[in-house]
């Protein structure tokens, strides 16, 4: 894969260069989950981590036809998976930095809303929580010490 060196963005980047961003975005996926699973509690935490902060989020999408698509995240989202130690860990590591962290337990599965979902977590002390994912946000060298020895999904 080339990159076009000619055309270079406002800042003298050539385009097509990508962008090292001074944040991470880290989601952590219990391993043993269902697939359906995974991709239920990525969703439901990207959109947590998406609320982190007012730069997040890039800006909105236009395609050739002129129809408008929503914005997406800035930058590249990390997705690991742990077992329950890793992920315990995880949500350890990240609250002992104050970063940005969303979780989602198991207990969570078996709601159907918003507010049930904060009574399960809020209902469970913290070392107890049976946790299936943690997505973290912050400085890309905090967020690495959080996911330090985690391994990426796939």
């Amino acid at each position: 894969m080339s990159t076009d060196i000619t055309t270079a963005t406002a800042d003298g980047t050539p385009a097509g260069t990508p962008e090292r961003f001074p944040t991470k975005i880290a989601i952590v996926i219990r391993e043993d989950l269902a697939d359906w699973q995974k991709l239920n509690v990525t969703a439901f935490l990207a959109s947590g981590i998406a609320h982190a902060d007012d730069t997040i989020m890039g800006k909105r999408y236009e395609d050739g036809s002129g129809n408008d698509y929503l914005a997406l995240f800035r930058e590249p989202v990390l997705c690991l998976t742990a077992d329950p130690a890793g992920l315990a860990r995880t949500r350890a590591r990240a609250l002992s930095r104050e970063l940005p962290t969303a979780l989602y337990t198991a207990d969570m599965f078996t709601t159907g809303n918003d507010d049930d979902n904060r009574a399960v977590v809020r209902a469970v002390p913290a070392d107890a929580l049976d946790l299936v994912g943690v997505a973290v946000h912050g400085p890309r060298k905090q967020v690495d010490k959080v996911i330090k020895g985690l391994k990426l999904h796939g």
